[in-house]
């Protein structure tokens, strides 16, 4: 039987409508993968900041304006964060940059999350400061560790890891130029 075409448009209207889906976060049944585009990311590390934080009794760090990069050639995730630290003990004006930190991402069954994984400082900029470049990379590891560690980007719900009945399993996480895909395995 020949195809009309009205037909023709209701099914294109179709594949066009399932195709849509998939561009969104949530289970993409072509692939097999669970997705969660860069703004979707952006906005569950914004919900940690702003943060303030202390590095011993002496600097404070406050960090706020999170910008996500997705990195696909090294699978990871860098958070850039503006950063204003003061010392705590002498009566000094606070120092304004930037830092880096860099992290990794991982499935945690147990919570049923996606989360970041063993941050660690990228790069720390502070104008006026390069000759203190070796604690400022020590005050943004501790910041890395203390902020970003084991913090979940998405927590799956029950019936997001269950598919016509099946229950399935997070697998390999792979880290795109504007999405992070979580491969979804039968259990």
């Amino acid at each position: 039987m020949p195809l009309t075409a009205t037909t023709a448009r209701r099914l294109a209207a179709t594949l066009l409508a399932i195709a849509s889906l998939s561009a969104h976060a949530g289970y993409n049944v072509w692939t097999g993968e669970y997705t969660f585009s860069k703004a979707e990311l952006q906005s569950a590390v914004e919900k940690r900041f702003p943060a303030t934080l202390r590095y011993g009794e002496l600097v404070s760090v406050k960090l706020s304006h999170p910008r996500l990069v997705l990195d696909p050639t090294s699978n990871r995730v860098t958070t850039q964060v503006d950063a204003v630290m003061t010392n705590t003990v002498l009566p000094t004006p606070p120092v304004n940059g930037t830092m880096s930190l860099n992290s990794g991402v991982r499935y945690d069954a147990t919570q049923r999350a996606v989360l970041l994984d063993k941050p660690t400082v990228q790069d720390v900029q502070v104008q006026g400061m390069a000759q203190y470049g070796q604690q400022l990379n020590a005050i943004g590891a501790v910041v890395a560790e203390q902020l970003l560690k084991d913090y979940p980007l998405h927590t799956f719900k029950p019936d997001e890891l269950r598919f016509n009945g099946k229950e399935v399993v997070p697998g390999a996480i792979t880290v795109a130029p504007e999405e992070v895909r979580v491969q979804l395995n039968l259990k």
